[in-house]
């Protein structure tokens, strides 16, 4: 059985989504994350041993690309290979018998349209067993203050990608704090530091996607 959770801990880490996937080359004609998850199911592998191992390859790939030994192409490859392993597992999230670590709130700021940064975040934080509520771009204070009232507990996070839109972000924060003081923030985007999220009111700041992770986990 480890055997099999090791291979599909190398899958999400190498970006083999299935068997007919031409990436990557060396594992080209192998099975990939989807039928390995599906054959770890029939063998009586529990369905938290399969997200574990699902964690464990996000884990992997957020690490090098934190140490800039993969790019974006490769994180994107493991994500994919990851909600893959996701859509066996969802009924087991909807019928209770696997929990989520917790809700995130996630959005781009109003007047910023920019998504992909907010994307490869929401991919690597759902791989870590993170519900990810994705509100999309050009949100305003109040469509991050009506998710957090739907999802108690949840952690919100923040993209942008211009200058020109941190003043919105800064308000989202206030607006968030001042009506949910327990509610923990974290931005992130091209536009922002540490000293940035700071000065805002923000809880945390995420420079890449595994930062996120790392925050998240921290709150746990």
């Amino acid at each position: 059985m480890s055997e099999l959770v090791e291979q599909l801990t190398m899958c999400i880490e190498r970006g083999k989504i299935n068997a007919a996937a031409p990436y990557p080359a060396d594992l080209r004609g192998r099975e990939g994350a989807d039928e390995l998850t599906a054959r770890a199911l029939r063998e009586s592998v529990g369905p938290d041993a399969v997200l574990a191992a699902c964690n464990e390859g996000m884990r992997r790939i957020g690490e090098r690309f934190g140490r800039n030994e993969v790019f974006v192409p490769e994180l994107l490859m493991a994500a994919k290979a990851m909600k893959a392993v996701m859509a066996h597992l969802r009924p087991f999230f909807q019928s209770g018998s696997v929990k989520a670590k917790g809700s995130f709130i996630l959005g781009t700021v109003a007047g910023d349209l920019h998504d992909i940064g907010k994307n490869l975040v929401a991919m690597v934080v759902e791989g870590n067993g993170w519900e990810v509520v994705d509100l999309g771009v050009d949100c305003k204070p109040q469509k991050f203050v009506d998710a957090v009232k739907a999802h108690p507990g949840c952690t919100v996070g923040l993209s942008a990608l211009l200058t020109t839109t941190m003043a919105n972000m800064e308000k989202i924060v206030k607006e968030i704090k001042e009506q949910f003081p327990e509610v923990r923030v974290i931005v992130g985007g091209a536009p922002l530091s540490a000293d940035a999220a700071a000065k805002m009111g923000a809880d945390g700041y995420g420079a890449d996607p595994q930062g996120a992770v790392a925050f998240l986990n921290s709150t746990t």
